[in-house]
């Protein structure tokens, strides 16, 4: 197998982890700069929005991680080839798909402000010399400010996946990996933007689909299953436990746990991926009730698939043949670790000879090994399972 298909190792031995950067998150340096200390740290996958601008960025990233792999090698970190490339699409409406919005004129002037000191992303500002108002790039659509509001001003813009802006995406952009954000109910959307995806399979190492829990959730995943195999790929399921939390607090690992086992007792065919809510608390939880693999509870035993739905022919649609879950996605907690310095970065000259703060994290070496320690801190907590 070649050092391409290293992500898929991590898959089937079940310490996958994915970087989400956002799929409404389009700030391009803080994009590329994640990429790449979550790259060196030993990440298995990059999810970002289906924004040719902000797809560049991450692919630039990239490649300067691997220019810099022996150096990360030598340091101890986990880096060892180049990690999927991933965009997210939506079948219709979804928080994950929305930006924040608000006249800043028509705010009291009197008001204290909630929203900007709860903005996880910072993406709230207030400075009427310069620019007041939600910053579009920044904002990621988690909604905290919505309800905080006192004079209830702040609304959302959401936005739906094009079906024709599929295939130019992975085309002519180089990605790697497709995941669809869906929700209960919407099998004639899904169908919709699967048509539009189904031409471009073969150029895809991996296809995921994203759901958040609700009546009759498993029932609808097993419809998604009979409309998209047979696969020619490896298929995730994300379960989306708490969206856009992880970094609230450790209860909210909860719900990103509870809706993993959810789907694992279901016996779908296809990779289990943990996302909304995972945090620093996730790994810990999931050895402590045996659901990743290597941490079983005493006498607990391997589960068999009888599901009569899966296809034994398709060696890529994998039938469950463990409790266990394959991996786990981080988006705020992973953004928010790296946000002090991220921040110290963009205030730090690159010389003397400038004021000219750099960008570019590998431009300044001291930031950039701060940064992939602390990214590192995340990730080897699965991959020295």
């Amino acid at each position: 197998m070649t050092d391409l298909y290293k992500p898929l190792c991590s898959l089937k031995e079940g310490h996958w982890f994915k970087l989400i950067c956002g799929a409404s998150f389009q700030h391009l340096p803080a994009v590329r700069n994640l990429t790449l200390a979550y790259t060196l740290a030993g990440a298995d996958c990059i999810d970002v929005a289906a924004d040719p601008a902000v797809i560049a960025a991450a692919q630039e990233a990239l490649a300067v991680a691997k220019s810099l792999a022996s150096d990360a090698q030598q340091r101890g970190f986990a880096y060892q080839s180049r990690p999927w490339l991933m965009v997210s699409l939506n079948d219709g409406e979804d928080p994950h798909f929305r930006k924040a919005e608000f006249n800043p004129q028509a705010c009291p002037v009197a008001c204290p402000r909630p929203c900007e000191k709860i903005c996880p992303a910072q993406a709230i500002v207030f400075d009427r010399d310069r620019f007041s108002g939600v910053v579009q790039d920044l904002c990621y659509g988690c909604g905290r400010c919505l309800p905080i509001c006192p004079s209830d001003l702040i609304y959302t813009r959401a936005y739906v996946s094009t079906p024709g802006a599929v295939a130019p995406l992975v085309l002519s952009t180089g990605v790697d990996a497709l995941e669809i954000h869906t929700q209960v109910g919407r099998i004639t959307e899904f169908k919709r933007l699967w048509q539009a995806i189904k031409p471009w399979l073969n150029r895809l190492k991996l296809i995921a689909i994203s759901c958040p829990d609700g009546d009759g959730m498993i029932e609808y995943l097993w419809n998604l299953y009979r409309i998209i195999a047979p696969l020619s790929c490896p298929l995730i399921w994300q379960t989306d436990g708490r969206p856009m939390s992880g970094d609230i607090g450790d209860g909210t690992t909860l719900a990103a746990v509870k809706l993993g086992q959810k789907v694992l007792a279901a016996g779908l065919p296809g990779y289990v991926q943990l996302a909304g809510g995972t945090n620093d608390y996730t790994v810990a939880k999931l050895k402590a009730i045996g659901l990743i693999k290597g941490s079983e509870v005493k006498g607990q035993k391997s589960g068999k698939d009888n599901n009569p739905l899966s296809l034994k022919s398709n060696h890529h649609s994998l039938t469950n043949n463990h409790p266990y879950i394959s991996g786990i996605a981080y988006g705020s907690y992973a953004r928010v670790l790296l946000s002090p310095i991220l921040e110290q970065l963009e205030h730090t000259p690159m010389n003397q000879a400038t004021v000219v703060p750099s960008t570019r994290l590998e431009d300044n070496q001291e930031l950039l090994w701060q940064a992939v320690k602390l990214a590192n801190s995340l990730v080897s907590q699965l991959k020295s399972m």
